[in-house]
């Protein structure tokens, strides 16, 4: 199954996509950690990324698509994969379209959620710098104050998530992707989801807009 998740930051986007790749058996490909990863590599896309991100410079449409290629060309994607924070743009949807090929999207989910709730989300979340895990402490507390179950680091919050930068990335997201939610509306593959209720309920929601039972 090819699935693309849409939503803002504090949607649930990471914690919905990792239960998903592990119901449906296919990788969850972020862009932000393979292009991490490529930087610290040092691939040719990771320096030229790393020369952009140093300066301030968004990532140029080209290599964030020479990325998205090399990952999805490596066996474990060959039967499906759930993308996450990719496509950001019409013009990334149009490239991803192209490697693709013959191979079509099977859904598209947007993830809804009023802004005032992912402004009190990102507040509550935490992040193991380690392992990825998300933590929110009203709804998804760790067992450790301050420390991922998983592997136990120290539990992170990331800079950008106070209230009027959350706000200022909201806006910009919602500039950004409104032309990229119509753009899959015409190509007939987009879900919209309530992510605004409990995780058990919006996994649900997911489940059936990709036609899975609950």
């Amino acid at each position: 199954m090819r699935v693309v998740l849409l939503g803002p930051p504090g949607s649930g986007k990471g914690t919905h996509g990792q239960r998903l790749a592990g119901d449906v058996k296919a990788p969850i490909i972020a862009t932000g950690e393979i292009l991490r990863q490529a930087i610290h590599e040092g691939t040719a896309l990771g320096k030229s990324a790393e020369d952009h991100v140093k300066s301030g410079r968004l990532v140029p449409d080209e290599v964030v698509l020479g990325l998205i290629e090399t990952r999805l060309g490596r066996p474990d994607a060959a039967r499906g994969f759930i993308l996450d924070g990719f496509p950001r743009t019409v013009a990334q949807a149009e490239g991803l379209k192209g490697l693709l090929g013959e191979r079509r999207l099977d859904r598209v989910l947007n993830l809804v959620v009023p802004t005032e709730m992912v402004v009190n989300r990102l507040l509550e979340r935490w992040l193991c710098p380690q392992c990825g895990a998300i933590y929110n402490t009203s709804t998804a507390p760790p067992k450790v104050a301050g420390h991922c179950d998983r592997c136990g680091s120290a539990l992170q919050q990331r800079a950008d998530d106070q209230p009027e930068t959350v706000r200022k990335r909201l806006d910009v997201y919602a500039r950004e992707t409104a032309p990229l939610v119509a753009y899959y509306e015409r190509e007939g593959v987009l879900r919209n989801v309530d992510a605004s209720g409990p995780a058990e309920e919006v996994y649900q929601a997911i489940q059936r807009a990709i036609g899975k039972s609950a």
